[in-house]
């Protein structure tokens, strides 16, 4: 069967359409994106402004076009932090669904993470044991432990590159106090939930998915040789270490030109370094591994699990 993942997170309104049946990996056949940086919309008292919510609707519209062109045989649709935590966020599904036909499955961070870690086990597979999980969104950092398809801790803190980036990094290039600002919170958010991911054995492999650490990655990591794989990425503290004051010199309209960093996530993206930085400390990791599936990924696999 043909599936439409409709994914309206912080960044972006992202359409993955894949061909895929119970037992097998999906196979992705098309994509379609719209750039919203939903963060830069958010009024005051925490609404999402009217140009905003045009722009959800229109690129949702849009999706949808999209999906009906590539043939689909079921659209799942859902929305993450930035319509979660909207004062009118009610108001915004309301209208998405009477304006477009959608009716958005608003995700808890919980569940993104529960989802994004089903990916990640799924792709990295049983003999990889114990894994540890770093996700970086527009909004939220999402983070999980556990050896099961189910993770035994699985949180949302609100250290999403978009959400960072509004709050403390208001110059372009960010100023170096900026950064010790943001590193500070960083930390301080990350030392309150670290804790709770302490008892027991240590992880297998810790890895890191979402579109900000896979940038990171291409910039500041390397590939080696793995099992079943002939092109592990690898992300060490070190280099990201190494990388982020130098990105944090240079404005967000030539960083497009490094190795990794995309136009859709030039904006952020030092403030993704920062977070994750500071996230590999605070659970005592010097280095990740890449995983390419995440989220839309998650949504899927437990789409087919439930049709078998």
């Amino acid at each position: 069967m043909r599936l439409g993942v409709l994914d309206v997170g912080s960044n972006t309104v992202h359409l993955l359409v894949v061909d895929a049946h119970p037992g097998a990996r999906p196979l992705p056949q098309s994509s379609h994106k719209a750039v919203l940086r939903l963060m830069r919309y958010l009024e005051p008292d925490g609404a999402i402004s009217p140009e905003g919510v045009e722009a959800i609707v229109g690129s949702i519209r849009d999706a949808v076009a999209a999906a009906r062109d590539d043939g689909i045989d079921e659209l799942l649709p859902f929305a993450t932090s930035a319509i979660r935590e909207a004062r009118n966020g009610e108001k915004v599904l309301a209208r998405v669904a009477s304006e477009t036909g959608v009716e958005l499955q608003v995700l808890s961070g919980a569940d993104e993470s529960r989802l994004t870690f089903l990916a990640v086990r799924r792709w990295f597979g049983w003999s990889a044991g114990r894994i540890l999980l770093f996700d970086i969104g527009g909004g939220s950092l999402e983070l999980a432990l556990g050896q099961d398809e189910d993770p035994d801790v699985a949180l949302s803190v609100p250290l999403g590159a978009g959400r960072s980036t509004v709050e403390f990094l208001q110059h372009d290039p960010p100023r170096p106090e900026e950064i010790d600002r943001l590193r500070a919170h960083a930390r301080s958010v990350l030392a309150d939930v670290a804790g709770g991911f302490s008892s027991g054995a240590r992880p297998d492999h810790v890895v890191g998915s979402s579109k900000t650490i896979r940038s990171l990655a291409r910039l500041a990591g390397s590939t080696e040789d793995g099992p079943g794989a002939s092109d592990r990425s690898v992300l060490r503290l070190k280099g990201l270490d190494d990388w982020t004051p130098r990105l944090a010199r240079i404005p967000a309209d030539a960083r497009p030109a490094l190795p990794g960093i995309t136009e859709d996530r030039t904006f952020q993206i030092v403030a993704g370094a920062v977070v994750l930085s500071e996230a590999m400390r605070a659970f005592g990791v010097k280095s990740l591994e890449v995983s390419p599936w995440a989220l839309r990924e998650g949504v899927i696999l437990r789409r087919l699990d439930r049709l078998s």
